[in-house]
Protein backbone atom coordinates (compact mmCIF):
# COMPACT_ATOMS: atom_id res chain seq x y z
CA UNK A 1 0.00 0.00 0.00
CA UNK A 2 2.82 2.53 0.78
CA UNK A 3 4.24 2.07 -2.88
CA UNK A 4 0.67 2.55 -4.51
CA UNK A 5 0.26 5.71 -2.56
CA UNK A 6 3.73 6.83 -3.89
CA UNK A 7 2.79 6.22 -7.37
CA UNK A 8 0.14 9.25 -7.52
CA UNK A 9 2.52 11.39 -5.31
CA UNK A 10 5.18 11.05 -7.32
CA UNK A 11 3.04 11.54 -10.34
CA UNK A 12 1.46 14.81 -9.23
CA UNK A 13 4.99 16.61 -8.47
CA UNK A 14 5.88 15.37 -12.29
CA UNK A 15 2.47 17.21 -13.18
CA UNK A 16 3.48 19.99 -11.59
CA UNK A 17 6.57 20.92 -12.97
CA UNK A 18 4.95 20.37 -16.13
CA UNK A 19 2.42 23.28 -15.74
CA UNK A 20 6.30 25.87 -15.67
CA UNK A 21 5.82 25.72 -19.46
CA UNK A 22 8.96 27.33 -19.49
CA UNK A 23 12.02 27.24 -21.89
CA UNK A 24 13.61 25.27 -18.83
CA UNK A 25 10.80 22.76 -18.95
CA UNK A 26 12.05 20.10 -21.03
CA UNK A 27 14.83 20.19 -19.45
CA UNK A 28 13.35 19.70 -16.07
CA UNK A 29 11.45 16.66 -17.12
CA UNK A 30 13.99 14.52 -18.29
CA UNK A 31 15.69 15.23 -15.00
CA UNK A 32 12.58 14.53 -12.94
CA UNK A 33 11.88 11.44 -15.37
CA UNK A 34 15.31 10.15 -14.26
CA UNK A 35 14.40 10.56 -10.51
CA UNK A 36 11.45 8.73 -10.80
CA UNK A 37 12.91 5.74 -12.66
CA UNK A 38 15.79 5.51 -10.47
CA UNK A 39 13.51 5.39 -7.18
CA UNK A 40 10.73 3.45 -8.76
CA UNK A 41 13.18 0.83 -9.94
CA UNK A 42 14.46 0.87 -6.21
CA UNK A 43 11.14 0.58 -5.22
CA UNK A 44 10.54 -2.43 -7.88
CA UNK A 45 13.62 -4.25 -6.67
CA UNK A 46 12.42 -3.64 -2.52
CA UNK A 47 9.45 -5.48 -3.10
CA UNK A 48 10.19 -8.22 -5.00
CA UNK A 49 12.77 -9.09 -1.94
CA UNK A 50 9.95 -8.71 -0.01
CA UNK A 51 7.95 -11.07 -2.03
CA UNK A 52 10.13 -13.73 -1.97
CA UNK A 53 9.79 -14.36 1.64
CA UNK A 54 7.04 -16.65 3.21
CA UNK A 55 3.24 -15.21 3.62
CA UNK A 56 4.64 -16.16 7.57
CA UNK A 57 7.68 -13.35 7.46
CA UNK A 58 5.54 -10.87 5.77
CA UNK A 59 2.95 -11.05 8.27
CA UNK A 60 5.43 -10.57 11.21
CA UNK A 61 7.42 -7.55 9.82
CA UNK A 62 4.14 -5.70 8.87
CA UNK A 63 2.05 -7.17 12.17
CA UNK A 64 -1.13 -8.04 9.26
CA UNK A 65 -2.92 -11.00 8.46
CA UNK A 66 -1.53 -12.59 5.18
CA UNK A 67 -4.12 -13.56 2.52
CA UNK A 68 -4.17 -17.35 2.19
CA UNK A 69 -3.58 -17.39 -1.24
CA UNK A 70 -0.19 -18.94 -2.40
CA UNK A 71 2.97 -17.64 -1.73
CA UNK A 72 4.38 -17.57 -5.40
CA UNK A 73 1.29 -17.03 -7.10
CA UNK A 74 0.89 -13.93 -5.36
CA UNK A 75 4.28 -12.67 -5.57
CA UNK A 76 3.65 -12.69 -9.29
CA UNK A 77 0.54 -11.18 -9.32
CA UNK A 78 1.46 -8.16 -7.31
CA UNK A 79 5.11 -7.49 -9.12
CA UNK A 80 3.34 -7.95 -12.28
CA UNK A 81 0.18 -5.23 -11.29
CA UNK A 82 3.46 -3.43 -9.94
CA UNK A 83 5.34 -3.32 -13.37
CA UNK A 84 1.93 -2.83 -15.26
CA UNK A 85 1.72 0.20 -13.23
CA UNK A 86 4.97 1.88 -13.67
CA UNK A 87 5.00 1.16 -17.27
CA UNK A 88 1.84 3.06 -17.71
CA UNK A 89 3.30 5.94 -15.49
CA UNK A 90 6.10 5.75 -17.79
CA UNK A 91 4.65 5.91 -20.64
CA UNK A 92 2.41 9.06 -19.63
CA UNK A 93 5.74 10.38 -18.55
CA UNK A 94 7.34 10.00 -22.11
CA UNK A 95 3.77 11.22 -23.89
CA UNK A 96 4.22 14.30 -21.29
CA UNK A 97 7.96 15.16 -22.46
CA UNK A 98 7.10 14.61 -26.35
CA UNK A 99 4.38 16.70 -25.88
CA UNK A 100 6.07 19.53 -23.97
CA UNK A 101 8.86 19.56 -26.88
CA UNK A 102 6.92 19.99 -29.28
CA UNK A 103 4.56 22.77 -27.61
CA UNK A 104 6.96 25.25 -27.15
CA UNK A 105 5.79 28.42 -25.15
CA UNK A 106 4.40 30.75 -27.44
CA UNK A 107 6.00 34.03 -25.98
CA UNK A 108 3.86 37.16 -24.85
CA UNK A 109 0.33 37.88 -26.22
CA UNK A 110 0.52 39.83 -29.50
CA UNK A 111 -1.47 42.04 -31.38
CA UNK A 112 -1.07 42.45 -35.01
CA UNK A 113 -2.82 45.16 -37.47
CA UNK A 114 -2.95 44.71 -41.03
CA UNK A 115 -3.56 48.26 -42.54
CA UNK A 116 -4.32 48.89 -46.12
CA UNK A 117 -6.85 50.59 -48.56
CA UNK A 118 -9.17 48.59 -51.11
CA UNK A 119 -7.92 46.11 -53.36
CA UNK A 120 -4.99 45.72 -52.44
CA UNK A 121 -4.99 41.98 -51.43
CA UNK A 122 -5.26 42.51 -47.75
CA UNK A 123 -8.04 39.83 -48.09
CA UNK A 124 -5.55 37.35 -49.19
CA UNK A 125 -2.64 38.40 -46.86
CA UNK A 126 -4.68 38.81 -44.60
CA UNK A 127 -5.31 35.12 -44.68
CA UNK A 128 -2.13 34.77 -43.66
CA UNK A 129 -3.19 34.81 -40.02
CA UNK A 130 -6.41 33.92 -40.53
CA UNK A 131 -5.22 30.23 -40.71
CA UNK A 132 -2.88 30.63 -37.76
CA UNK A 133 -4.87 28.32 -35.08
CA UNK A 134 -3.78 30.73 -32.36
CA UNK A 135 -4.81 33.78 -33.71
CA UNK A 136 -8.15 35.13 -33.68
CA UNK A 137 -8.70 36.76 -36.58
CA UNK A 138 -11.63 39.75 -37.01
CA UNK A 139 -11.66 40.67 -40.80
CA UNK A 140 -12.75 44.47 -41.42
CA UNK A 141 -14.78 44.62 -38.36
CA UNK A 142 -14.67 48.58 -38.96
CA UNK A 143 -16.91 48.69 -41.83
CA UNK A 144 -20.04 48.49 -38.95
CA UNK A 145 -17.92 52.32 -37.73
CA UNK A 146 -17.60 53.71 -41.46
CA UNK A 147 -21.38 52.63 -42.10
CA UNK A 148 -22.96 53.92 -38.88
CA UNK A 149 -20.76 57.32 -38.35
CA UNK A 150 -21.44 60.30 -40.64
CA UNK A 151 -19.45 63.20 -40.06
CA UNK A 152 -19.67 67.16 -41.50
CA UNK A 153 -17.74 66.96 -44.83
CA UNK A 154 -14.39 68.47 -44.67
CA UNK A 155 -10.79 68.26 -42.89
CA UNK A 156 -12.38 67.70 -39.48
CA UNK A 157 -14.51 64.50 -41.22
CA UNK A 158 -10.85 62.50 -41.42
CA UNK A 159 -10.04 63.54 -38.44
CA UNK A 160 -12.67 62.40 -36.48
CA UNK A 161 -13.33 59.19 -38.31
CA UNK A 162 -9.52 58.56 -37.50
CA UNK A 163 -10.08 58.80 -33.67
CA UNK A 164 -13.11 56.89 -33.77
CA UNK A 165 -11.76 53.85 -35.67
CA UNK A 166 -8.70 53.90 -33.53
CA UNK A 167 -11.11 54.06 -30.22
CA UNK A 168 -12.73 51.13 -31.71
CA UNK A 169 -9.57 49.42 -32.58
CA UNK A 170 -8.13 49.39 -29.06
CA UNK A 171 -11.29 47.81 -27.81
CA UNK A 172 -11.42 44.78 -30.37
CA UNK A 173 -7.98 44.14 -30.10
CA UNK A 174 -8.44 44.22 -26.07
CA UNK A 175 -11.44 41.21 -27.27
CA UNK A 176 -13.72 43.93 -26.15
CA UNK A 177 -16.40 42.94 -28.66
CA UNK A 178 -19.29 44.40 -27.22
CA UNK A 179 -18.22 47.33 -28.86
CA UNK A 180 -19.51 46.99 -32.13
CA UNK A 181 -22.78 46.30 -30.71
CA UNK A 182 -23.50 50.59 -31.04
CA UNK A 183 -22.60 50.39 -34.70
CA UNK A 184 -23.61 47.14 -35.69
CA UNK A 185 -27.56 47.66 -37.44
CA UNK A 186 -29.95 46.31 -35.99
CA UNK A 187 -28.65 46.53 -33.21
CA UNK A 188 -27.66 42.83 -31.53
CA UNK A 189 -30.83 41.57 -28.83
CA UNK A 190 -29.27 39.60 -25.97
CA UNK A 191 -25.60 39.78 -27.96
CA UNK A 192 -26.68 38.03 -30.46
CA UNK A 193 -26.57 39.07 -34.37
CA UNK A 194 -26.84 37.35 -37.58
CA UNK A 195 -25.05 40.86 -39.27
CA UNK A 196 -21.87 40.98 -38.26
CA UNK A 197 -20.31 41.78 -41.39
CA UNK A 198 -18.34 38.90 -43.35
CA UNK A 199 -18.33 36.99 -40.59
CA UNK A 200 -17.21 33.87 -42.53
CA UNK A 201 -14.12 35.42 -43.17
CA UNK A 202 -12.61 34.94 -39.19
CA UNK A 203 -12.19 31.24 -38.79
CA UNK A 204 -12.45 31.85 -35.23
CA UNK A 205 -16.31 33.10 -35.24
CA UNK A 206 -17.03 30.01 -37.21
CA UNK A 207 -15.68 27.08 -35.46
CA UNK A 208 -17.26 25.84 -31.95
CA UNK A 209 -17.79 27.04 -29.58
CA UNK A 210 -19.12 30.37 -31.48
CA UNK A 211 -20.33 28.27 -33.95
CA UNK A 212 -23.66 27.55 -32.23
CA UNK A 213 -26.72 25.74 -34.06
CA UNK A 214 -28.20 27.24 -36.76
CA UNK A 215 -31.92 28.61 -35.76
CA UNK A 216 -34.83 28.35 -37.80
CA UNK A 217 -36.61 31.62 -39.57
CA UNK A 218 -33.60 33.56 -38.97
CA UNK A 219 -31.85 35.46 -41.53
CA UNK A 220 -28.37 35.33 -41.80
CA UNK A 221 -26.51 38.36 -44.07
CA UNK A 222 -23.21 37.06 -43.42
CA UNK A 223 -22.63 33.22 -42.33
CA UNK A 224 -20.12 30.94 -42.28
CA UNK A 225 -18.70 29.18 -45.40
CA UNK A 226 -18.17 25.69 -44.15
CA UNK A 227 -20.82 25.09 -41.72
CA UNK A 228 -24.36 26.03 -40.59
CA UNK A 229 -24.37 28.69 -37.80
CA UNK A 230 -26.61 30.43 -35.36
CA UNK A 231 -26.78 33.87 -35.23
CA UNK A 232 -23.22 35.36 -33.94
CA UNK A 233 -23.50 35.28 -29.85
CA UNK A 234 -20.78 38.18 -29.11
CA UNK A 235 -20.14 37.16 -25.96
CA UNK A 236 -19.10 33.61 -27.20
CA UNK A 237 -17.24 35.36 -29.16
CA UNK A 238 -15.29 37.76 -26.90
CA UNK A 239 -15.04 34.77 -24.74
CA UNK A 240 -13.15 33.06 -27.91
CA UNK A 241 -11.08 36.29 -28.24
CA UNK A 242 -9.38 36.04 -24.81
CA UNK A 243 -8.76 32.24 -25.02
CA UNK A 244 -6.72 32.71 -28.42
CA UNK A 245 -2.97 33.37 -27.60
CA UNK A 246 -3.17 36.42 -30.17
CA UNK A 247 -5.06 38.79 -31.75
CA UNK A 248 -5.09 40.47 -35.44
CA UNK A 249 -7.46 42.52 -37.39
CA UNK A 250 -7.55 43.67 -41.02
CA UNK A 251 -8.49 47.03 -42.17
CA UNK A 252 -8.67 49.16 -45.00
CA UNK A 253 -10.24 52.62 -42.79
CA UNK A 254 -7.51 53.34 -41.08
CA UNK A 255 -4.53 55.02 -43.15
CA UNK A 256 -3.47 57.93 -40.89
CA UNK A 257 -0.76 55.62 -39.10
CA UNK A 258 0.45 58.56 -36.94
CA UNK A 259 -3.02 58.10 -35.24
CA UNK A 260 -2.23 54.92 -33.82
CA UNK A 261 0.09 55.88 -31.31
CA UNK A 262 -1.79 55.84 -28.25
CA UNK A 263 -2.59 52.32 -29.61
CA UNK A 264 1.26 51.41 -29.65
CA UNK A 265 1.75 53.02 -26.61
CA UNK A 266 -0.71 51.22 -24.54
CA UNK A 267 0.80 48.90 -21.75
CA UNK A 268 -1.82 46.42 -22.09
CA UNK A 269 -1.51 45.75 -25.99
CA UNK A 270 2.28 44.62 -27.78
CA UNK A 271 1.07 45.67 -30.96
CA UNK A 272 2.61 44.97 -34.82
CA UNK A 273 1.51 46.89 -37.77
CA UNK A 274 2.39 46.00 -41.14
CA UNK A 275 0.56 48.32 -43.76
CA UNK A 276 0.48 46.59 -46.76
CA UNK A 277 0.49 48.63 -50.39
CA UNK A 278 0.10 47.90 -54.03
CA UNK A 279 0.81 49.48 -57.52
CA UNK A 280 -1.98 52.29 -57.21
CA UNK A 281 -2.62 52.02 -61.21
CA UNK A 282 -3.08 48.16 -60.64
CA UNK A 283 -5.45 49.63 -57.65
CA UNK A 284 -7.45 51.84 -59.42
CA UNK A 285 -7.57 48.87 -62.28
CA UNK A 286 -8.79 46.53 -59.85
CA UNK A 287 -11.50 49.32 -58.28
CA UNK A 288 -13.30 49.85 -61.76
CA UNK A 289 -14.21 46.07 -61.90
CA UNK A 290 -15.16 45.50 -58.16
CA UNK A 291 -16.93 49.09 -57.81
CA UNK A 292 -18.19 49.47 -61.44
CA UNK A 293 -20.58 51.85 -60.19
CA UNK A 294 -18.65 54.39 -58.41
CA UNK A 295 -16.08 54.35 -61.62
CA UNK A 296 -18.19 55.28 -64.58
CA UNK A 297 -16.73 58.51 -65.11
CA UNK A 298 -13.44 56.86 -65.24
CA UNK A 299 -14.60 54.22 -67.81
CA UNK A 300 -16.32 56.37 -69.49
CA UNK A 301 -13.50 58.91 -70.42
CA UNK A 302 -10.91 56.04 -71.00
CA UNK A 303 -13.38 54.34 -73.49
CA UNK A 304 -14.64 57.32 -75.04
CA UNK A 305 -12.08 60.17 -73.97
CA UNK A 306 -14.40 62.90 -75.14
CA UNK A 307 -14.82 64.98 -71.90
CA UNK A 308 -11.81 65.90 -69.71
CA UNK A 309 -11.39 63.87 -66.48
CA UNK A 310 -13.34 65.33 -63.70
CA UNK A 311 -10.75 67.22 -61.63
CA UNK A 312 -12.55 66.44 -58.25
CA UNK A 313 -11.77 62.39 -59.19
CA UNK A 314 -8.23 62.85 -60.04
CA UNK A 315 -7.64 64.96 -56.90
CA UNK A 316 -9.36 62.13 -54.60
CA UNK A 317 -6.97 59.48 -56.12
CA UNK A 318 -4.15 61.86 -55.71
CA UNK A 319 -5.12 62.30 -51.74
CA UNK A 320 -5.66 58.63 -51.29
CA UNK A 321 -2.03 58.21 -52.84
CA UNK A 322 -0.58 60.55 -50.44
CA UNK A 323 -2.39 59.69 -47.54
CA UNK A 324 -0.86 56.25 -47.63
CA UNK A 325 2.92 57.61 -48.50
CA UNK A 326 2.62 59.98 -45.59
CA UNK A 327 1.98 57.28 -43.65
CA UNK A 328 4.50 54.68 -44.77
CA UNK A 329 7.20 57.69 -44.49
CA UNK A 330 6.05 58.20 -41.07
CA UNK A 331 7.01 54.50 -40.45
CA UNK A 332 10.50 53.83 -42.00
CA UNK A 333 11.47 56.92 -40.47
CA UNK A 334 11.47 54.76 -37.07
CA UNK A 335 10.60 57.04 -34.45
CA UNK A 336 10.69 55.94 -31.05
CA UNK A 337 7.11 54.97 -30.48
CA UNK A 338 6.96 52.77 -33.27
CA UNK A 339 10.84 51.72 -33.32
CA UNK A 340 10.60 47.26 -34.31
CA UNK A 341 6.63 47.93 -34.60
CA UNK A 342 6.30 48.91 -38.12
CA UNK A 343 6.95 46.67 -41.84
CA UNK A 344 6.15 47.63 -45.07
CA UNK A 345 5.00 45.28 -47.50
CA UNK A 346 3.98 45.45 -51.28
CA UNK A 347 1.34 42.71 -52.21
CA UNK A 348 3.76 42.65 -55.95
CA UNK A 349 6.38 41.17 -53.35
CA UNK A 350 3.59 38.89 -51.46
CA UNK A 351 2.08 37.51 -55.06
CA UNK A 352 5.74 36.43 -56.24
CA UNK A 353 6.94 34.39 -53.38
CA UNK A 354 3.89 34.48 -50.87
CA UNK A 355 5.79 31.99 -48.86
CA UNK A 356 8.73 33.48 -47.88
CA UNK A 357 6.66 36.83 -47.47
CA UNK A 358 5.12 35.24 -44.85
CA UNK A 359 7.51 33.57 -42.97
CA UNK A 360 9.04 37.56 -43.00
CA UNK A 361 5.93 38.60 -41.36
CA UNK A 362 5.37 36.28 -39.04
CA UNK A 363 9.26 36.76 -37.96
CA UNK A 364 8.09 40.42 -37.50
CA UNK A 365 5.13 39.85 -35.87
CA UNK A 366 7.53 37.31 -33.21
CA UNK A 367 5.07 34.25 -34.06
CA UNK A 368 5.58 30.58 -35.24
CA UNK A 369 4.37 30.14 -39.02
CA UNK A 370 2.38 26.65 -38.40
CA UNK A 371 2.49 24.12 -41.02
CA UNK A 372 -1.70 24.64 -41.26
CA UNK A 373 -0.44 28.71 -42.84
CA UNK A 374 2.34 26.79 -45.10
CA UNK A 375 -0.97 24.41 -46.65
CA UNK A 376 -3.25 27.17 -47.07
CA UNK A 377 -0.49 29.25 -48.99
CA UNK A 378 0.37 26.23 -51.39
CA UNK A 379 -3.22 25.73 -52.03
CA UNK A 380 -4.42 28.97 -52.74
CA UNK A 381 -1.72 30.25 -54.49
CA UNK A 382 -1.89 28.25 -57.36
CA UNK A 383 -5.47 28.37 -58.47
CA UNK A 384 -6.59 27.47 -62.01
CA UNK A 385 -6.27 31.01 -64.76
CA UNK A 386 -10.94 30.99 -64.53
CA UNK A 387 -10.62 30.33 -60.77
CA UNK A 388 -10.03 33.86 -59.65
CA UNK A 389 -12.65 36.06 -58.81
CA UNK A 390 -13.32 39.53 -57.69
CA UNK A 391 -13.46 38.58 -53.90
CA UNK A 392 -11.56 35.22 -53.88
CA UNK A 393 -9.02 34.74 -51.67
CA UNK A 394 -7.50 31.97 -54.17
CA UNK A 395 -5.12 33.41 -56.86
CA UNK A 396 -2.45 31.96 -59.17
CA UNK A 397 -0.50 34.58 -57.49
CA UNK A 398 2.48 34.72 -59.63
CA UNK A 399 0.55 35.47 -62.81
CA UNK A 400 -2.37 37.77 -61.18
CA UNK A 401 -0.65 40.60 -59.76
CA UNK A 402 0.38 41.85 -63.08
CA UNK A 403 -2.58 41.39 -65.22
CA UNK A 404 -4.00 44.74 -65.03
CA UNK A 405 -0.98 46.08 -67.19
CA UNK A 406 -2.58 44.26 -70.69
CA UNK A 407 -5.77 45.83 -70.21
CA UNK A 408 -5.15 49.49 -68.99
CA UNK A 409 -5.03 52.28 -71.82
CA UNK A 410 -2.21 53.80 -71.43
CA UNK A 411 -3.92 57.68 -70.77
CA UNK A 412 -5.69 55.97 -67.84
CA UNK A 413 -2.22 54.53 -66.42
CA UNK A 414 -0.37 58.30 -67.06
CA UNK A 415 -3.15 59.84 -65.23
CA UNK A 416 -2.39 57.40 -62.12
CA UNK A 417 1.61 58.03 -62.57
CA UNK A 418 0.87 61.93 -62.37
CA UNK A 419 -1.48 61.79 -59.68
CA UNK A 420 0.44 59.47 -57.40
CA UNK A 421 4.22 59.97 -58.85
CA UNK A 422 5.64 60.41 -55.57
CA UNK A 423 4.18 57.31 -53.88
CA UNK A 424 4.77 55.26 -56.78
CA UNK A 425 8.98 56.43 -56.43
CA UNK A 426 8.24 55.85 -52.33
CA UNK A 427 7.36 52.36 -52.86
CA UNK A 428 9.58 51.41 -55.53
CA UNK A 429 7.01 51.05 -58.69
CA UNK A 430 8.69 52.08 -61.68
CA UNK A 431 6.47 54.93 -64.66
CA UNK A 432 5.73 53.66 -67.81
CA UNK A 433 6.65 56.14 -70.62
CA UNK A 434 4.73 54.55 -73.74
CA UNK A 435 1.91 51.70 -74.14
CA UNK A 436 4.64 49.43 -75.50
CA UNK A 437 6.70 49.49 -72.15
CA UNK A 438 3.30 49.11 -70.21
CA UNK A 439 2.23 45.75 -72.21
CA UNK A 440 6.24 44.54 -72.25
CA UNK A 441 6.39 41.63 -69.85
CA UNK A 442 10.23 41.22 -70.10
CA UNK A 443 10.12 45.45 -69.01
CA UNK A 444 9.51 44.96 -64.80
CA UNK A 445 7.51 47.86 -63.48
CA UNK A 446 9.17 46.70 -60.19
CA UNK A 447 12.12 47.57 -58.24
CA UNK A 448 13.88 45.08 -55.63
CA UNK A 449 12.43 45.69 -52.04
CA UNK A 450 14.23 47.61 -49.74
CA UNK A 451 15.55 45.99 -46.51
CA UNK A 452 14.75 48.99 -44.77
CA UNK A 453 11.24 48.86 -45.20
CA UNK A 454 11.07 46.27 -41.92
CA UNK A 455 11.80 48.25 -38.67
Amino acid sequence: MEIRRALPQDMWELLHFLKMRSKYAVLLVFVVSLVIIEKENNFISRVSDKLKQSPQALGEANSTEVSPAPAENGSLASLQELDAAFSQLRSHLNNLTLQLAGDRDPGPRRHILLMATTRTGSSFVGEFFNQQGSIFYLFEPLWHVEKTVTFLPGGASAVGSALVYRDVLKQLLLCDLYILENFISPAPEGHLTPFLFRRGSSRSLCEEPVCTPGAKKVFEKYYCKNRRCGPLNITLAAEACRRKQHVALKTVRVRQLEFLQPLVEDPRLDLRIIQLVRDPRAVLASRMVAFSGKYETWKKWASEGEAPLNEEEVQRLRGNCESIRMSAELGLRRPGWLRGRYMLVRYEDVARAPLPKAEEMYRFTGLPLTPQVEEWIGKNTQAPRDGNGVYSTCKNSSEQFEKWRFSMPFKLAQVVQDACAPAMQLFGYKLASSPAELANRSFSLLEEAQPSWVT
